[in-house]
Formats: C-alpha cells, structure tokens, sequence
C-alpha cells in the first residue's frame, strides 16, 4: 500500500537525492548511491561502507543492463570504489540482490545475506516450491482476481529473472542479532519480517546509523504479501511484530532507507506505520458487509488505477490483510464450492 501516512514528524537531512550513479557522504566512511527502478517506484538507495582497502556494498541495484552501464560510469567517476570488499543483500527481491552475481564476478567477493533469503532467491528464479508463476496465479484466481488479470499475471511471466539475470551459487550467511565488523565499526543485524522471508537491517551503535532496507520506508508502508508457498500464513503479524525491535534504537538515530530519503524520526515512523495498518485494517473490516473476495476489496486498500506490476502487488497485500483479520477472528475465510475464498463476518 502506498497511502501516505499522515501527521508525520520527520527531520530529512537532505532535501534530494543523489543524482543516478552519484555518490553522497551521509556519516563518516558510508556513502549513498542511488540507481533506477523501470517501474513506479523509481529508484533505490544503495550504501557503501568503508572497510580496509575497499568498501562493503549494501544492496547492488536492479540488474538490468540500463543499471550496469550507470555502475560502469560510477566506478570510472569514483575510482575509490572500484574495491568492493563484499556485498551485503538486506533481502531476495531483485532491486537489492539483482546486480550481486555481477559485482562478485568483477571483484571476486563474497556475499552475505540471510538463509532463508538466498534461498527464496534461487526459489523464485527457478520456479519452485510454490514460487512459480502458475501457483500465483492460481492463488490470485482463487481470491477472485478477473480471467483477464490473471492472464496478464501469466502473460508475463517470470520478472524475477529480469531483475536478476543470475545468481551466485555460494554465500556467507547472516542471522539475527550477528555483529560484523566492517572498517572500524561494528554493526548488528536486526531481522524484519513479512516484507520478505528473513530481511537483514543493519545498525551500528558508534555511528548511530540504521540501514533499514525496506522495512521502514520514510513515505510509503512496505509491501506485506500473501503468497502461495504460505497461502494461510499472517505475514502482516510478522511485519507489525518487527516494528518493536526497530522502535527499540535511539530516537536520534540517522535511518538510511532503501526508497525515499534518509530521515531521524525512527520512533515516530513506526507508531505511524502501526497507525497506518490499524486504520488500513478497520477500512477493510467495515468495507465486509457481506462475504467477498479479496479481489473485491483491493480498491478499499488502492483507491487509484493500477497498473499490472502494482495489481499484481496490490492483490497479494489484499490477502495479507484480510488474512490478518481472519486470524485475529475478526473476519471468518469462506471458501466456496469451486473453491473461491472470501471473506465475511464471523
């Protein structure tokens, strides 16, 4: 959902971005990077951190050839930065692992990043384990999706490879609560969930800085989807459940998050963001006067046009919700003889 939250207090230290492929230092020794997304939600936030004899690289970007050829001209730009000790992936989705294989070929080095999200990542590129487009669909059509949706779902197959052209078949793995060391200063992986299966923040304590990912985005909720390898699962617990270990840091903290500007104001985004999804979660409760499918009830949560990327998106966010209602025991799953679920008053 991207419903912008009101009343939000927020101190943006910078009031733009970094131009595509440009550098800007944001604290001693990290750097931020932007590069292009080829959809509505434009860009992404890259950050280098500086380490002995090169640099550790968070997230590498959507791994298209429009994106390689920006890398080529930051590296001639920013000569300094054509040392990348590592790459850390905060998570799967193609704008932050997409470039990794790539950028690890060049430099010969490693990557880190959670189990579960390597994993996920070779999942989705292969088409497993309930990841595959077909089950998605399938999934879509069963919550009430139009004949013609789901077949543009089908029609265009399977964009993760777009984004990620290859994967890498080794990694170093990272857990909750692991401390690294990189240059001199130590940084602590805080999970988040719901976004994605084990997303990887990373605080550092002696800087004050929160590498947030996309776990707690400045403008907009991060996607919390539903998709087939869980189709009963409660994703939006796991996110909203998160929010307490991120509220835990200092209010002063610097958040560098992967969409938006970096701001402080760690505390009031998060009772925001619970705010945002309470709200978000009675409109759909009260919008269920009779039993109806999640299809039905995607313009309760999107109250625009949609493209295909952003239905697609819009859909399982849908069922993540209405999921959440029907574990709380507000809302009952009711699912019909041709084996359509909807949702209605317990």
């Amino acid at each position: 959902m991207n419903a912008p939250v009101p009343n939000l207090t927020l101190d943006y230290l910078w009031p733009a971005a970094p131009g595509p492929g440009a550098v800007h230092e944001v604290a001693p020794g990290i750097r931020w990077l932007r590069m292009p997304l080829p959809f509505a939600l434009d860009h992404i936030n890259l950050w280098l951190l500086a380490e002995t004899g090169g640099w550790a690289q968070v997230d590498c970007g959507y791994g298209d050839a429009a994106t390689r050829r920006l890398w080529e001209e930051h590296f001639a730009a920013t000569p300094e930065h054509q040392s990348i000790k590592r790459v850390i992936a905060t998570h799967y989705h193609p704008d932050h692992v997409g470039n990794a294989a790539w950028l690890m070929a060049r430099f010969g080095c490693a990557l880190l990043m959670p189990q579960a999200e390597f994993l996920t990542a070779h999942a989705v590129a292969d088409q497993r384990s309930g990841y595959s487009v077909a089950a998605t669909s399938g999934l879509f059509r069963a919550h009430g999706m139009a004949a013609e949706h789901v077949a543009a779902v089908e029609a265009r197959g399977n964009q993760y490879l777009r984004g990620v052209p290859e994967l890498p078949s080794h990694y170093q793995r990272l857990l909750a609560g692991d401390e690294t060391m990189i240059g001199p200063h130590r940084w602590r992986v805080i999970a988040g969930y719901g976004h994605s299966p084990e997303h990887a923040s990373l605080y550092c304590a002696a800087l004050n800085v929160f590498i947030a990912g996309d776990m707690l985005l400045p403008k907009i909720s991060t996607n919390v989807s539903v998709w087939p390898v869980e189709p009963e699962g409660d994703p939006l617990a796991r996110f909203l459940d998160s929010l307490g270990g991120f509220a835990e840091l200092p209010a002063t903290t610097l958040v560098l998050p992967s969409h938006g500007l970096p701001f402080v104001g760690i505390h009031a985004r998060v009772e925001q963001l619970r705010a945002h999804h309470a709200a978000r979660l009675a409109e759909l409760e009260a919008a269920v006067i009779q039993p109806m499918t999640a299809a039905e009830l995607v313009p309760v949560l999107f109250r625009r046009a949609l493209d295909l990327q952003q239905r697609f998106f819009a859909m399982s966010e849908a069922i993540a919700h209405l999921n959440h209602l029907w574990h709380a025991g507000r809302l009952a799953r009711i699912i019909g003889s041709n084996g359509t679920i909807r949702f209605g008053r317990p």
